[in-house]
Parts: structure tokens; C-alpha cells; sequence
């Protein structure tokens, strides 16, 4: 892995962090958070994705679409857990 795909990873994990903190409020993460969140999104909702053969855009915008969705169930699960 090189300095490019770090900084992808980073970016794409920073969009997807901040636009699943925009849809499921409650839980205020800061910035590094929010990144943090976007990767592990990314890194769940690739899984997820792949594991049940959806394809739904390939290129930078499948990857935040990807670590949106996965990012999103991450705060759900995050948001449940808070609550008990």
C-alpha cells in the first residue's frame, strides 16, 4: 500500500463518516471519529456488498456508497449499544 491509497482511504472514510453522521444523529463524533467510522463503513460494507454479490458502482463513488452503507450500520449498532 502506497501514500495514494492511504489518502483515498482517508478521503472516502472522511465522506462517507460525515454523511452517516448527517443521517443518524445522536452520536457526535469528532473528526478522526467520523473518518474512523467511514473506513470501518467502508471495510463492512465492502464485506457486506460483496458477500451477497450486489454491485452497485464501481470507482470512487462505489466506494463511498459502499462505506456509507457500511458506516451507517456502524452507527446503528453504535447508537443501540449506547442506549442499553
Amino acid at each position: 500500500m502506497n501514500l495514494t491509497y492511504l489518502l483515498i482511504w482517508i478521503v472516502v472514510g472522511g465522506i462517507a463518516g460525515f454523511l452517516a453522521d448527517a443521517v443518524i444523529r445522536g452520536i457526535r463524533l469528532g473528526l478522526l471519529g467520523k473518518i474512523v467510522v467511514g473506513i470501518l463503513g467502508g471495510l463492512l460494507g465492502g464485506w457486506l456488498f460483496g458477500l451477497l454479490n450486489i454491485h452497485i458502482a464501481s470507482g470512487i463513488l462505489g466506494q463511498i456508497i459502499y462505506a456509507f452503507v457500511g458506516a451507517v450500520i456502524l452507527l446503528l449498532v453504535l447508537r443501540t449499544l449506547r442506549r442499553r
